[in-house]
């Protein structure tokens, strides 16, 4: 028993002791769960309730707290339900009442909570709930007989969550649910120490906040007192919890009664009265909304956030909508495409931690980015005009003194810069302004996207190498064949190279010309193979080029051993070769690894015209004080910096992603975003870099310059995805690793199981091998064979399809995607698409021509009056210098 009160009993005829469940190996296979249960208005005694559950099978156990009127059954799922046991226990005249925990995923912020609480709390037989955000648990109160479990998990479903039923927990034999306060909940006070306030409005603003919290019952501030008592729940929320939303309020807050001298009370009330423009000694009394620091002279510091979950521009604005509410949040720059969030803020009411619990809060995921990551800017520069030593040591002596760059890196020989600067504080522009106030020419060095989708080198180097593989390829497969054939007439091995046409003794015509013809591929042909081997050995990694260059070394350097050695010997007949494996394998695989780049080719192209969307040139304007441009400079859209205001003239693309500050225009998207319609734009709204404006001239503030942008972050992407590996090609490429050494070991196995065989049973390599020339010795007949059987095995492993066509598949894949205005995110999407038995579509300009178009023509009066051609023509000349959708339709229309 737990106590005086409590009572466990366990049914004997079910075998079972009260106690956890993994110690019954009879029942181990049979679902047993535990339910809480109130009986109110229990009359009967402990005897009536356990003579009750004795008749319902299922039943293995009770815990009974007189004291409390508490009953805990454990029971079998696949027997009974709550719904039973509470109608059982109703029999004894009593009203019976389950504990229940729901587990809930997709809740974002409190009115999904009141939301939950609302729903649930109405329907009938629910007499409490409580449902806890932080830890996403609904604590429900029921009545079975009235609502099941069952139901109670239908209804918050319904409402679009998801929901779980926690199992109790075994080893509390309390009944922990109501004993902890679930119904009577045991409310706690705890005071907080709190310095800073100077007004009324500090008291309202702080418990105004904490009022909010979840757990919060109540809580009063006393500004006299400089203390505040709070009235919570113990199982929704904690004092520390409470303290440190105080302090992210810009308070000072404490658990522990501090020593707040009057001086430093003074001075704390003196910053904050000269703060609020309190000046020469006067008393006044503030009366502002909010008096926390807001100084002049704040320094504001710089986060960056990884922000997942959103999916469109309304995201963005939701998220620095509400970040903007904040106290101590300066300024907010969320990128879509890049997922991140630039956030501003005050140290001295926020940390980093604080704002990403901000955008947390809204329903977003947040991690928070290494600040060194990306706070520098980075630039390459290539510098005109530099003699000397001297030259150097002014340019960067001249940069490193200027504030805002982190580090110059200035080299004479190739003329190059490499600069690392903060971008809040300069740009691109300014740093090269810098070196020609010096005398000097600066340019940006543009290494970018095109180098890594110009595949014409590759191209050219592997049709080469096949083209010289397949010059020499093709008479070596002449040879062959004539070998065969002449093979087959004399019936006999070496017919083709009889003795009388020996060149030397025991070199023929045939393996002359062989070996004449075969090494020039060996040496050229196979050229990047070796190059490639021999950095993938350097790397101590064996790759597929591995196993082609020692095939092809080894037959090339075997046919050259024996054809010398049989020269040596003078022997009559020349021996077989294996120089025409080397041309052979080069002339395939080679043809295999261009056919490669030039889909990789085709699929770049895809990319290349995405980048070409992005305007070259920009027109940056001054503006006055009454917003009147001053003056307007063109210059290459990389020295475009942000916070420069750009003009963007009608028909002009967008070249960078900003915010329109003057005003207004349609704007065609469709480009990046697919929409077709125009959208209209005007003060306030986001633009796109690539997008073509319209019919009105827009002045744009840049947010988000040169990589930043949306264009760059989606060509990013698409190159990404193509190099993203699908798992059946990590898969293929884990194999890889094991796979060369793997053939190179089967093939040296080959080599001595054949020998062996050969010198203990001759026959066997006799059957195998016919047509051997029976003039060499038996030991040489072995050797020859065993060493073609395993010249043989490294040969035909070598064009494996797992290392080439998968990554190849993937290639070609998101390159027809993105021709067709697909971007796929990667090689696991596209595998995935197999399993796709469901598409949805969005209708405009997908399975629509997306662009509207005039049905129908319907004349209201007699066609007498006016004939439809004129018609036509006067409504097709109205509308003829219209932008508007419908207007450019109906004009379309009267022109056919």
């Amino acid at each position: 028993t737990n106590g005086p009160d409590v009572d466990q009993t366990g049914f004997d005829n079910l075998a079972y002791e009260y106690g956890s469940q993994s110690e019954l190996p009879n029942l181990s296979l049979q679902p047993i769960s535990r339910a809480s249960f109130k009986l109110l208005g229990l009359t009967s005694a402990q005897q009536a309730v356990e003579t009750t559950l004795s008749h319902l099978n299922g039943v293995f156990a009770i815990i009974w707290s007189v004291s409390d009127s508490l009953l805990q059954v454990d029971y079998d799922t696949s027997i009974t339900t709550t719904k039973e046991i509470a109608l059982q226990l109703q029999k004894l005249g009593c009203r019976v009442e389950a504990a229940l925990r729901i587990k809930v995923d997709g809740m974002r912020c409190q009115s999904c909570v009141q939301a939950i609480e609302g729903q649930v709390g109405g329907l009938p037989g629910v007499s409490h709930i409580q449902v806890s955000l932080q830890n996403r648990v609904a604590l429900i109160v029921h009545q079975p007989p009235l609502v099941t479990q069952q139901e109670l998990r239908d209804k918050i479903e319904d409402m679009g969550f998801e929901t779980t039923v926690l199992p109790e927990d075994s080893s509390d034999g309390d009944l922990r649910y109501w004993q902890s306060g679930l119904l009577n909940v045991p409310i706690q006070t705890e005071t907080v120490w709190i310095g800073g306030m100077t007004c009324s409005s500090c008291v309202q603003s702080i418990e105004g906040r904490i009022c909010q919290m979840i757990g919060v019952k109540s809580i009063m501030v006393s500004l006299k007192e400089k203390r505040g008592t709070i009235s919570f729940d113990p199982s929704l929320t904690d004092p520390e919890h409470v303290r440190a939303a105080i302090e992210e309020m810009g308070f000072d807050a404490t658990l522990k009664e501090p020593l707040w001298s009057q001086e430093k009370q003074d001075l704390v009330d003196l910053r904050f009265s000269n703060r609020m423009g309190m000046s020469n000694g006067a008393e006044s009394q503030v009366t502002s909304a909010s008096c926390r620091p807001d100084s002049p002279e704040m320094k504001a510091q710089k986060c960056f956030i990884s922000v997942t979950g959103m999916t469109c521009a309304s995201c963005v604005a939701n998220i620095e909508k509400h970040l903007l509410k904040h106290k101590g949040i300066v300024s907010v720059l969320v990128s879509l495409m890049a997922g991140k969030a630039e956030v501003k803020y005050d140290p001295n009411l926020l940390d980093p931690a604080g704002v990403t619990q901000f955008i947390e809060d809204i329903g977003f995921g947040a991690k928070l980015l290494e600040d060194n990551a990306v706070t520098h800017g980075k630039l390459d520069l290539q510098i005109i005009g530099m003699t000397c030593a001297s030259c150097v040591h002014k340019i960067e002596s001249q940069l490193t003194t200027t504030k805002g760059i982190h580090s110059a890196s200035v080299a004479l020989a190739t003329k190059n810069a490499h600069i690392q600067f903060d971008p809040e504080l300069l740009g691109a522009r300014d740093i090269v302004r810098i070196i020609q106030s010096l005398g000097f020419e600066a340019s940006l060095e543009k290494a970018g996207f095109k180098n890594n989708l110009d595949h014409s080198g590759e191209i050219h180097q592997w049709k080469n190498s096949f083209m010289l593989s397949l010059v020499f390829g093709l008479p070596v497969m002449g040879l062959m064949i004539y070998m065969m054939i002449m093979d087959i007439q004399h019936k006999e091995q070496g017919g083709s190279m009889p003795e009388e046409q020996n060149v030397l003794p025991g070199l023929s015509l045939i393996n002359l010309a062989f070996f004449l013809l075969c090494t020039p591929v060996q040496i050229f042909g196979g050229r990047y193979f070796y190059i490639q081997a021999y950095r993938s050995l350097k790397h101590r990694t064996a790759n597929m080029d591995v196993l082609i260059v020692l095939a092809t070394s080894i037959a090339y350097i075997y046919s050259c051993a024996v054809l010398v050695v049989a020269m040596a010997e003078q022997a009559k007949q020349s021996p077989n070769t294996f120089f025409d494996t080397p041309p052979m394998l080069f002339v395939f695989i080679a043809l295999g690894r261009w056919l490669e780049h030039i889909a990789k080719s085709k699929t770049s192209e895809a990319l290349a015209k995405l980048m070409s969307l992005q305007a070259t040139d920009a027109t940056v304007v001054i503006l006055g004080p009454d917003r009147s441009v001053v003056s307007e400079e063109q210059m290459v859209v990389e020295l475009v910096q942000r916070g420069d205001i750009v003009k963007v003239v009608p028909g002009g693309k967008f070249p960078i992603d900003g915010k329109v500050i003057e005003g207004s225009s349609m704007v065609d998207e469709s480009l990046i975003t697919g929409e077709p319609m125009p959208v209209s734009k005007k003060v306030g709204s986001l633009v796109m870099a690539g997008s073509i404006n319209a019919h009105g001239a827009l002045l744009v503030e840049a947010t988000h310059v040169g990589a930043e942008t949306t264009l760059s972050q989606i060509v990013k992407l698409v190159e990404e995805a193509q190099t993203s590996k699908a798992p059946i090609q990590q898969f293929a490429d884990k194999i890889s690793g094991y796979f060369v050494p793997f053939i190179i070991l089967a093939s040296l196995l080959t080599l001595v199981a054949w020998m062996t065989i050969g010198f203990v049973n001759f026959d066997i390599v006799m059957e195998h091998f016919p047509g051997y020339n029976p003039n060499i010795s038996k030991a040489e007949v072995i050797v020859r064979f065993a060493f073609q059987a395993s010249i043989t095995v490294l040969s035909i492993a070598c064009p494996c399809s797992l290392g080439l066509a998968t990554p190849t598949a993937v290639m070609v894949g998101t390159g027809v995607g993105a021709q067709n205005g697909m971007l796929i995110k990667g090689g696991e999407p596209l595998e995935m698409a197999h399993k796709i038995n469901v598409v949805m579509f969005d209708k405009t300009g997908t399975i629509t021509n997306g662009v509207p178009k005039v049905t129908r023509v319907l004349v209201l009066w007699e066609m007498a009056r006016m004939p439809l051609r004129k018609i036509l023509a006067l409504v097709g000349t109205a509308e003829s210098s219209s932008e508007h959708p419908l207007g450019m339709a109906v004009a379309n229309y009267c022109k056919d």
